[in-house]
């Protein structure tokens, strides 16, 4: 079984209140080869929400306390993004994902890269909260533009 994003299925929970649909995420949901997952709606995000950023780190940073989840207006959400990403962990483990997707960009999902907390739209090398912690638990965990571009199948 595999992990996604919800959003990358088509759900409307993106901090906008919009989606991000990868169709062949979204056919894997229909085939229930997928659970989807969204870890700031898990840890009590509201749909649409404040978009939100990790405040000088990455997702490492915020799970050893070095670093914080601000949003637009200044408000600290890092305890949201936490509990998410370990409510989003023990999913994991209850369906034995052997693969987990999630969105690129994130400050949750993010894999590769993040938003720099600056909210100017630029973006550096690291991870989300949700991937750092699942990093870390030992699972395997790719972007969808690395999953949809058929590096790896379900």
């Amino acid at each position: 079984m595999i992990l996604v994003s919800s959003c990358l299925a088509g759900v409307e929970c993106r901090y906008d209140g919009s989606h991000n649909v990868q169709e062949k995420i979204q056919q894997l949901a229909r085939e229930n080869k997928a659970v989807l997952v969204c870890p700031e709606v898990f840890g009590g995000c509201p749909t649409p929400r404040e978009p939100a950023e990790i405040a000088f780190g990455t997702g490492e940073d915020v799970l050893t306390g070095k670093a914080k989840v601000i949003d637009r207006s200044g408000k600290d959400v890092t305890g949201l993004f936490i509990a998410g990403a370990f409510k989003a962990l023990e999913t994991a483990r209850e369906h034995h994902a052997s693969l987990i997707v999630l969105k690129e960009n994130s400050p949750s999902c993010g894999s590769n890269m993040i938003y720099d907390g600056r909210f100017a739209g630029n973006k550096i090398p690291g991870e989300g909260v949700t991937a750092a912690l699942l990093r870390r638990e030992g699972f395997k965990v790719i972007s969808e533009n690395e999953f949809v571009s058929g590096e790896y199948d379900a």
